[in-house]
C-alpha cells in the first residue's frame, strides 16, 4: 500500500483533482454568455441560438453515460490524460464552425468528451478516510463549480478581444472571421490551456489502477443494476436533475435578458459568473456539514437557498421600474450568489450520499446520477427557451420555481432512513456486486 493512501490508492492532491474538474466542465459553460454573439454571427434569432446551450448539456449526459463507466475499469490517469486531449481537439472544431448546424454538432461532441470531469470527482473519496467522504467531495467540488462560474466570465471578456484589434487595420483586415467573431477566440484559448494542463497533468498525477476487472459490457449492465437496487441514488437522481433544470433555466437566458433590458453583451453577462464564483466556496464547508449534521439537512438548506434566490431575481425583475440601474443590477447579482449557494449544497449533498453506497462502483453510480443531472440540464434549458420566448422573464422565474417546488417534494417525501456509513454496508456491497459480476 502506498503510503498515505486508502485500499492501496496512490494519493493525488485534492487540489489537483479540483484543477481538473474546473478545466473539464468550464468547456461546457463557455456558450452560455455567448449565445447572443453567435446569434449575430450566423445570423440566428434567440429561439435556435439558444439550442447550443441545450446540445452541449445532451453531448455531456451522454457522455457521462458512455464513457465514465471507464472509471471503475481502466487505468484512471491513462483515460484522463486521453479524454482531455480529444476535449483540446472538441474545442477547434467549435471554433471552426461556419454554420449553426455545425456548431450545435460540435457542441455536442465537446460536451461529450469534457465528461472526464467525472472520471476525476470519483478519484477524492478513495483518498481519504470513510467519515472525511464529504470534506474530500466539497474540495473537488469546489474547483467544479468555480470552472462553471468563472468559465462564463473567460468567456465573457475573452470574446472582447475584437475591440482590440479596431486600431490596427493592416494587421488584422475587417470581415476576416477571426477579428469579427470574438466568440471563436474563446475556444481556441480554451483549448490551449487544456493543452498545458494535459502537461500537467501527465507530471504530476500518479497512475491510478482500475477498481475491478469487467468488460465494458457488463458495466454498462450494471447501471440499470445499481438504479434498481439503490432507492437513495434514485432520489438523488430525481432532485439533482430538477435542481440543475432550475439552474440552467436562469444561465441560458441571462445574456438575452441583460440585452434586451439594457444591451449589455457577453462581458457582463460573464461577469456575473465571477461574482457567482463567491458561491463556490461554500463546498467545503457544505462537505463539513454532511459529514456532521447528515445529507438531509444539507439537501433542505440548498433546495430552500434555491428557492430563496429565484424569488429575489424575480423581484428584481418586477420593481425595476422604480429602481436605478445600479439597484436592479446589485438585486440580480445577490440572487445569482443565492443561487450558486444553493445549487453547490444541493450537489455536495447528493453525492456525498451516493458515493457511500458502493465504493467499488463509484465511477458508475456517479455515470447514473450525472447522466439524469444533466439531462435535467438539458430539459431545463430547452424549457426556458420557451419560456422567455413566450413570456420573457416572468415565464423564466415561474418555470425554475416550479422545478424547484418539485425537487423540494420529492426531498421531503423521500427516503428517512438513518444515513448508513461505509461499513455498514459491506455485506449489502458483496450482494450488490454479486449481482454486477453476473
Amino acid at each position: 500500500m502506498t503510503p498515505g493512501s486508502k485500499s492501496g490508492t496512490p494519493r493525488a492532491p485534492l487540489n489537483l483533482l479540483g484543477l481538473a474538474c474546473a478545466i473539464g466542465v468550464s468547456t461546457i459553460y463557455f456558450n452560455q454568455p455567448l449565445l447572443v454573439e453567435m446569434g449575430k454571427t450566423y445570423g440566428a434569432p434567440a429561439g435556435r441560438v439558444m439550442f447550443v446551450a441545450g446540445a452541449t448539456q445532451v453531448g455531456y449526459a451522454l457522455g457521462l453515460l458512455l464513457f465514465v463507466p471507464l472509471g471503475d475499469l481502466l487505468e484512471r490517469r491513462a483515460l484522463m490524460m486521453r479524454m482531455y486531449a480529444a476535449v483540446i481537439v472538441a474545442l477547434l472544431l467549435v471554433s471552426m464552425a461556419p454554420t449553426l448546424t455545425w456548431l450545435i454538432a460540435g457542441s455536442v461532441l465537446l460536451g461529450g468528451v469534457a465528461s472526464v470531469t467525472h472520471i476525476v470527482l470519483p478519484i477524492a473519496p478513495d483518498l481519504v478516510a470513510d467519515k472525511e467522504r464529504g470534506r474530500a467531495i466539497g474540495t473537488v467540488m469546489m474547483g467544479l463549480l468555480l470552472g462553471i462560474l468563472l468559465a462564463r466570465t473567460f468567456a465573457g471578456w475573452v470574446s472582447r478581444i475584437p475591440a482590440l484589434f479596431v486600431h490596427a487595420p493592416s494587421l488584422f483586415p475587417k470581415g476576416a472571421f477571426w477579428v469579427t467573431d470574438g466568440w471563436r477566440y474563446v475556444f481556441i484559448i480554451a483549448a490551449l490551456v487544456n493543452a498545458g494542463f494535459l502537461v500537467l497533468l501527465g507530471r504530476v498525477m500518479p497512475k491510478l489502477p482500475p477498481k475491478q476487472e469487467m468488460r465494458y459490457s457488463e458495466a454498462m449492465r450494471s447501471l440499470w443494476t445499481l438504479f434498481r437496487t439503490q432507492p437513495l441514488l434514485r432520489e438523488s437522481c430525481l432532485i439533482g436533475a430538477l435542481v440543475f433544470a432550475s439552474f440552467s433555466c436562469f444561465w441560458t437566458t441571462l445574456a438575452f435578458l441583460l440585452f434586451s433590458h439594457y444591451r449589455l453583451g457577453a462581458g457582463f453577462a460573464g461577469s456575473c459568473g465571477l461574482v457567482g464564483a463567491a458561491g463556490a466556496l461554500v463546498a467545503p464547508l457544505a462537505g463539513r456539514l454532511a459529514d456532521r449534521r447528515g445529507t438531509r439537512w444539507v439537501l433542505t438548506a440548498g433546495i430552500s437557498m434555491l428557492a430563496f434566490s429565484y424569488a429575489v431575481l424575480w423581484a428584481g425583475e418586477w420593481g425595476k421600474s422604480g429602481l436605478s440601474f445600479g439597484v436592479h443590477i446589485a438585486i440580480l447579482l445577490t440572487g445569482v450568489i443565492l443561487l450558486d449557494v444553493g445549487a453547490q449544497l444541493t450537489q455536495v449533498g447528493n453525492q456525498t450520499r451516493i458515493f457511500g453506497l458502493v465504493p467499488s462502483a463509484r465511477s458508475r453510480l456517479n455515470t447514473v446520477y450525472m447522466t439524469v443531472y444533466f439531462a435535467g440540464a438539458a430539459g431545463g434549458s430547452a424549457l426556458s427557451t420557451i419560456a422567455w420566448e413566450r413570456w420573457k422573464w416572468n415565464g423564466v422565474c415561474s418555470m425554475a420555481l416550479g422545478l424547484i417546488a418539485l425537487a423540494g417534494l420529492s426531498h421531503a417525501l423521500g427516503l428517512r432512513v438513518p444515513e448508513v456509513r461505509v461499513p455498514e454496508l459491506r455485506a449489502e456491497e458483496r450482494a450488490i456486486e454479486t449481482v454486477l459480476e453476473v
